[in-house]
């Protein structure tokens, strides 16, 4: 095959994003976006077609007119490994160029220790290695903690301390891109979700504690070390309390199962997430009372979020969809009275978010998607074809 020249691939790089982010984009409407005529886009597609990074199908009927094709990944073409940790589980799926899953997984911890968790995830990247082979060519990962350079650095859910993450990768050679979970749901809102078209959204999400992410013209906001976006400790708690991530007063505290078991004088529940659906099942006036209390930490806290981040939207993942519907009005009386006064005529609107319960993992795949999608990598598999 002919070298290839820098550049050479930047259209047909700019074709396969929106074909990632837009399933189903018809060859039409990628012409039309990236204002290309006809023949240059014909020409593109069929180059792509030839090294098997497309193919495409006749698009539904719309009447009259000339029929144009719906863009789809080559059933040969490249694919990527995407990785969702959790406190309980891990799940898996295979991830296509048009950011379809052909195929997923999902598997609940045997054990907690940071060796095994992470060597099952091993398997899974080995055993997706041996069935795709080289087509394999990114594996991505969301993970509970905050991350720094495929480092997790802490996962107080978990109680991890340091750890290398590409030892999930390091027997295969294939590349690793880790992100915080709750960043990456908040990349698939903003992509293919419930913020997508907003200029600034606010994402968070509540399992066990709290996380999320600030996404600027879908773009996350990472911060200095990529540790950006850890909003469930922010002092906004009782600062008498200890969090495990070792500072006081954090917001973590106030909003999952952990506090709702503090109101109803309960033990601390080994399985927060657990719990809080239990509670939230419950129809006594404790456990209402208990609701309402998390509730309205949840509402007054995004509140001030929203005050110094001044965001378009609001979306929320998790336990927090929950949460709130069990106590809307505490919610929004909360919301509102923690607004500064220009923000109330016209607050921004907190939706629950659209991949529930999947948006870490379609996070992931938006992140491996990127890395497919990008000139170099395009360049790479072309050469190898």
């Amino acid at each position: 095959m002919t070298p290839v020249r820098r550049g050479q691939w930047q259209t047909a790089s700019d074709v396969l994003m929106r074909v990632s982010r837009q399933p189903g984009i018809t060859r039409a409407a990628v012409a039309r976006e990236l204002r290309l005529s006809t023949s240059s886009a014909t020409e593109v597609t069929a180059r792509l077609r030839d090294v098997r990074l497309l193919t495409e199908a006749p698009a539904p009927s719309q009447g009259r007119g000339r029929p144009t094709t719906v863009l789809r990944a080559h059933p040969k073409g490249p694919v990527a490994l995407g990785l969702d940790l959790r406190q309980g589980s891990w799940r898996s799926a295979v991830v296509a160029l048009d950011g379809s899953f052909v195929e997923q997984q999902s598997r609940r911890h045997r054990s907690r220790r940071s060796q095994v968790v992470l060597s099952n995830l091993q398997k899974e990247v080995e055993r997706a290695h041996r069935q795709y082979g080289a087509r394999l060519r990114v594996v991505s990962l969301a993970a509970p903690g905050t991350i720094r350079d495929n480092r997790l650095m802490q996962a107080p859910t978990l109680d991890w301390a340091e750890l290398d993450l590409e030892t999930v990768t390091a027997r295969t050679g294939i590349p690793l891109l880790a992100g915080n979970d709750a960043t990456l749901s908040g990349v698939a809102e903003a992509r293919t979700g419930a913020a997508a078209g907003a200029g600034t959204a606010l994402h968070l999400i509540v399992e066990v504690g709290l996380g999320g992410t600030l996404i600027i013209d879908g773009v996350p906001a990472q911060g200095a070390s990529g540790a950006g976006g850890e909003y469930g400790h922010v002092p906004f708690g009782d600062r008498t309390r200890f969090c495990p991530c070792g500072a006081r007063g954090c917001w973590d505290l106030d909003i999952d199962g952990r506090a709702l078991a503090r109101h109803l004088k309960e033990a601390a529940p080994d399985d927060p997430y657990a719990y809080a659906e239990a509670v939230l099942r419950r129809t006594d006036r404790a456990a209402a009372r208990a609701v309402a209390k998390v509730v309205t930490a949840l509402g007054t806290g995004i509140a001030g979020l929203v005050n110094a981040h001044d965001p378009d939207v609001v979306t929320l993942g998790g336990l927090a969809i929950p949460l709130r519907a069990a106590a809307e009005t505490s919610f929004e009386q909360a919301y509102l009275a923690g607004l500064m006064t220009f923000h109330r005529s016209t607050p921004p609107p907190v939706l629950s978010a659209t991949h529930q319960p999947d948006g870490p993992l379609r996070g992931a795949a938006a992140l491996a998607l990127d890395h497919l999608t990008s000139e170099p990598s395009i360049a790479t598999w072309a050469a190898s074809q």
